[in-house]
């Protein structure tokens, strides 16, 4: 991260339902501020031909890091171990990716907590995730600025793990989103809103005081987009593979398609989505890129996947005098091991070659089937 003129602000932002948004201004209120980082000496600003700033965004799919004390199952203690216990051996070859944007975006797939107690609605499920929360300086230490709470894991300890990871977020000075509470970071007097949501079994349904879980996602975003000229949404949606359908999870469902949509006609300037463990194809849709899936990041669940490959995604917009514009992106595959048969927790980037095109491919085979008419085709793994 280039940490000039940068300022982080976590804002605890409730989006009211009109209804009951008496004593709110205009259905926001911001109840917390919680750092502004000073001016690092020697960083200076990207600038484009025309002296406007440019700020780089980086999305990323799933990041789960620790083991699973309750079912005894930890395949991610063994290797920290193995790197003396030294949690930023997992962003050893992406952190130069991530530490030269202004803001990295990740979905956090877990708890930062010491507490062993399991909701009894979780015991029967397969994999529970948590791990100390000493070790959030790999988000610190690696330039992750935020993170989405939005996702089925993210309760694997109930509510007890669930504050605990948001006051070890909070503490560091780690942005965090999820569908009641807003993120909100700041560049060059620019703010950009982090919007995160949790979508499986809330299609159609109430949610949040709306009639439908898609009307309160639209008011959110239309109510953020009044105060901020970039709001980007986290999904968690989508299916995910099981041992029958090995191979399930490369589409996006219908669902994900039209609620996608619903975000950008409500304002959203960028849409990012995870969950399926594959990466899904993007679309551009009235000039907003939607990536149904970004696939795994570093991912502590599986030691062999099937699939290892994913994408990481960095848009580019300009700055100048207050206003911002577009500028263009890049897609960067990745491993999302070291090695090729196991993983070992280490995301890593292709070159240009034949394992990059063979992403490529897949995401371009997967759009005819779904009618994504706004499908991007073309990945370019550079900047222009």
């Amino acid at each position: 991260m280039n940490r000039r003129m940068i300022s982080l602000l976590l804002c605890l932002i409730m989006l009211i339902p009109a209804g009951l948004a008496e004593g709110f201004d205009d259905e926001l209120e911001i109840t917390e501020i919680l750092e502004f980082l000073p001016e690092e000496p020697g960083k200076k600003l990207t600038r484009d031909s025309d002296d406007a700033v440019i700020m780089t965004i980086t999305c990323t799919g799933d990041f789960t890091i620790g083991g699973d004390n309750y079912h005894k199952k930890d395949i991610f203690t063994p290797e920290l171990n193995a790197h003396d216990g030294d949690i930023n051996f997992t962003m050893s070859n992406v952190r130069d990716i991530l530490v030269n944007d202004e803001l990295t975006i990740v979905n956090f797939e877990g708890t930062f907590t010491d507490t062993t107690y399991v909701p009894s609605n979780k015991k029967e499920n397969e994999f529970l995730f948590n791990i100390s929360p000493s070790y959030v300086s790999v988000l610190t230490d690696n330039g992750i600025e935020a993170v989405s709470l939005e996702n089925n894991h993210v309760m694997d300890h109930g509510d007890e793990g669930y504050e605990d990871t948001k006051n070890t977020l909070r503490d560091a000075g780690v942005i965090y989103s999820n569908s009641e509470e807003m993120g909100i970071f700041e560049f060059e007097g620019i703010q950009v809103a982090m919007l995160s949501y949790l979508c499986i079994d809330r299609y159609g349904k109430p949610f949040g005081g709306y009639p439908t879980f898609e009307e309160k996602v639209a008011a959110d975003i239309a109510s953020a987009k009044q105060y901020y000229p970039l709001v980007i949404v986290s999904f968690h949606w989508g299916l995910e593979p099981t041992s029958s359908q090995p191979n399930r999870g490369y589409k996006p469902t219908d669902n994900q398609i039209r609620l996608g949509r619903l975000a950008v006609d409500s304002g959203a300037d960028l849409v990012v989505g995870h969950h399926s463990h594959r990466v899904q194809p993007i679309e551009c849709y009235n000039g907003v890129y939607i990536c149904y899936s970004l696939g795994n990041f570093c991912f502590a669940g599986h030691k062999s996947p099937r699939d290892m490959t994913s994408i990481m995604f960095q848009i580019r917009y300009k700055i100048k005098n207050g206003t911002v514009s577009y500028k263009d992106f890049r897609v960067i595959p990745i491993r999302i091991s070291s090695k090729q048969k196991i993983n070992d927790f280490i995301p890593t980037p292709f070159k240009p070659g034949a394992e990059s095109d063979s992403i490529f491919s897949t995401m371009r085979s997967n759009y005819n089937t779904k009618g994504l008419d706004y499908a991007v085709m073309e990945f370019p793994m550079e900047f222009e």
